[in-house]
């Protein structure tokens, strides 16, 4: 048995898991936490990744059986608890940013981390904390302005 806290409840595995098994499976196999993609499975294309105690993390490089005391955040835990979108998630939408889809979770979640980080993130930063998200359909310039919107929305809230 495994516990798992994530997106803010506590989640209790029955089933043996191999323990080498990584966390996106248990995710998107055992919870239905099916946003979180997975890409290359190498943690190279960053469309696994999730926050672990805050922190962007490729979800399909974590052993589940390691994050008994962390705290899991995915992309359905980005949205506030009444169902509001985060200010990044709005952006997304409102600058068109995704085509496939595919790795916009994964976007979204290192973004978020960015943005906890530094609020008024420069392009530099955008970039550097970006570059291990990878967009086969190349929205890269719309993304950078969806951060930099979410990050002007943060400003006006306070």
């Amino acid at each position: 048995m495994l516990r798992l806290k994530i997106n803010g409840r506590e989640h209790v595995i029955e089933q043996t898991l191999d323990e080498s098994t990584p966390l996106l499976w248990v995710l998107r196999d055992q919870l239905g936490l099916v946003g979180t993609k997975f890409g290359c499975g190498g943690g190279f294309c960053g469309a696994c990744t999730v926050h672990i105690n805050g922190a962007p993390t490729r979800s399909c490089q974590l052993r589940a059986a390691d994050m008994a005391d962390l705290e899991v955040t995915t992309i359905e835990g980005l949205a506030g608890p009444d169902g509001r979108l985060h200010p990044l998630q709005q952006a997304w939408i409102d600058h068109d940013v995704p085509q496939c889809g595919y790795c916009q979770a994964g976007q979204l979640m290192s973004a978020a981390a960015l943005l906890r980080e530094k609020p008024q993130p420069s392009d530099a930063d955008i970039d550097a904390a970006m570059s291990g998200n990878l967009c086969r359909c190349g929205t890269y310039t719309r993304i950078r302005k969806a951060i930099h919107s979410a990050a002007a929305a943060g400003r006006r809230r306070t």
